[in-house]
């Protein structure tokens, strides 16, 4: 299969004043970014914070209206799940009942693992093997050959930082 050639860049610098000038441009940019994030951020806060008192009404609504319905379904719940049904269709809308799964919670999850020892329970305890990548570093004679296993060198991060003052207050 033939490589695939790679795009062209959109944008080169030729110098070290081109360089140098693009850092700047890129630091303004990078600000101009920040300051209308920054005005966003702010415009939704002040139309969230306008909107509180309604958003809160409105949600005490909807949250007594679904405890007046759920308390008549559940007085109703025989004549409205005829033939062993979960859900009732009510013409508006439908209401429904779901099992959950069982699941299991835990608290001071040291202590659980020590009692279930003690019990001899090390069955209900997950041990993880995973490989010591530290561990491979360390010797990366010994898993020579090894499939599966590559060790990254040289690996090289370019990053580009355009000199900021922080004012402070």
């Amino acid at each position: 299969m033939a490589k695939q050639k790679a795009p062209a860049l959109e944008y080169v610098c030729q110098s070290k004043n081109d360089t140098m000038a693009a850092i700047r441009t890129l630091g303004d940019t990078q600000r101009e970014l920040v300051r209308i994030e920054t005005e966003l951020n702010d415009q939704i806060a002040a139309i969230t914070d306008s909107k509180k008192e309604v958003i809160e009404a409105l949600k005490s609504r909807v949250k007594q209206l679904t405890s007046g319905i759920q308390t008549w379904c559940e007085s109703n719940r025989a004549e409205l799940c005829k033939g062993g049904t979960k859900t009732a269709n009510l013409t508006t809308g439908v209401v429904s009942w779901r099992q959950r799964p069982p699941s299991v919670q835990i608290r001071a999850a040291d202590k659980v693992l020590e009692a279930l020892k003690a019990f001899g329970l090390e069955r209900f305890i997950r041990v993880k093997p995973e490989p010591n990548k530290e561990a491979i570093l360390a010797e990366p004679q010994a898993i020579a050959g090894i499939a599966g296993i590559t060790i990254i060198t040289g690996h090289e991060d370019f990053a580009v930082e355009p000199f900021e003052v922080e004012v402070t207050q």
